[in-house]
């Protein structure tokens, strides 16, 4: 199984998106109407100990395929079909220039040899896929050709999860990618169907946030940088007494005691705030842009009360909360107070549920 099945090909068999990240595994199945308008079926999400996923390895195995197993059940979705994703740090991603009108074998030796100048590893040990992504740009006669490669032993262990879980895994995407094609349905919604925008999108998770910056269909900027939500559950244990998993529980279901916004609550949005704003600061002296058009939060944090105004006040560019959700019908199965509260941690499950209509 290849990382980029589904790019190329249609499946329309039921499929569902399953985002494995290291706080929780989210699950989301979409359909469509006769008009082509897609529907929302059915979201879930189950969350997992501190320690059960490190830096994108899955350190307790079991303990996250129970956890699999759990929101597949609680979905209440019937497909055994799933898209899941590999971690950006665990997959090497490299775009090659290739003549035009090769037969699919030349192609397939022309891009092993070339893998073997990139990858670090014998190309026994890796799980090796490629994509044809267009004419290219800068060369006539050539086409630009996106090859994909991973350790055999972090493939299998996603595979393996979802067959634990009793699941046929038919796409392994690389999360960055899925989030991207749910991205691209919110960017064209914007005026003038968002062409030409800079957009500035933070992927704000327990313990990272991610930056990328989209003009069109193109990333321009990709960083990392180490804050997350899990530092204001870890502020809340600390001051209150609780246990991190109890911490993050009170802090989802908001009920903390009525000194937690002024104690904690806002010096932590406004931290976050001034971190994004050095992020883009970051961006904006290493590229030659100088501005973006739009900041946009997602993740299971960017709903924090306060966040977006913050980070519109501080950085002076418009902000906004993620929704990939957005102009979907919401199927009979759908709590919308629910999704309101949720939808901007499932970018990257909806990502991968699209695959299904690629």
């Amino acid at each position: 199984m290849g990382f980029l099945d589904g790019l190329m090909g249609g499946k329309q068999a039921p499929l569902v998106g399953l985002d494995i990240s290291s706080s929780s595994v989210k699950l989301v199945e979409l359909g469509q109407s006769a008009s082509g308008q897609y529907v929302l079926e059915r979201f879930a999400t189950e969350s997992f100990e501190r320690g059960w996923i490190a830096d994108g390895q899955i350190e307790k195995f079991d303990e996250v395929a129970d956890a699999v197993r759990r929101v597949v059940s609680k979905s209440g979705t019937r497909s055994k079909r799933v898209a899941m994703a590999m971690p950006q740090s665990a997959v090497i991603t490299k775009k090659i220039m290739l003549p035009a009108g090769l037969r699919d074998e030349e192609l397939e030796l022309q891009v092993e040899s070339e893998a073997n100048q990139y990858i670090p590893f014998s190309l026994d040990e890796v799980s090796l896929d490629f994509c044809v992504v267009g004419p290219s740009p800068s060369s006539v006669g050539d086409v630009e050709v996106l090859i994909a490669a991973s350790r055999k032993d972090r493939v299998q262990d996603r595979q393996g999860l979802a067959e634990a879980a009793g699941l046929k895994p038919v796409v392994l995407d690389i999360e960055s990618h899925a989030s991207r094609l749910a991205m691209m349905r919110i960017v064209s919604a914007l005026p003038n169907e968002g062409r030409d925008a800079l957009v500035a999108l933070f992927e704000i998770g327990a313990e990272t946030t991610s930056l990328k910056v989209l003009r069109d269909e193109e990333l321009l900027y990709d960083r990392d940088q180490a804050f997350g939500g899990s530092q204001l559950t870890q502020m809340i244990s600390r001051q209150y007494g609780f246990s991190f998993e109890e911490a993050e529980q009170k802090k989802l279901a908001s009920d903390l005691p009525e000194d937690y916004e002024s104690s904690l609550l806002v010096p932590f949005v406004d931290s976050l705030a001034q971190e994004i704003g050095r992020a883009l600061q970051y961006f904006f002296t290493s590229t030659p842009h100088h501005k973006v058009h739009y900041v946009m939060l997602g993740g299971g944090t960017a709903t924090l009360p306060g966040l977006k105004e913050r980070v519109t006040e501080l950085t002076g560019f418009a902000s906004m909360v993620v929704n990939p959700f957005e102009g979907m019908r919401l199927g009979s199965a759908v709590r919308e107070s629910k999704l309101r509260r949720e939808a901007p941690a499932y970018l990257t499950a909806c990502g991968l549920a699209m695959r299904r209509f690629l």
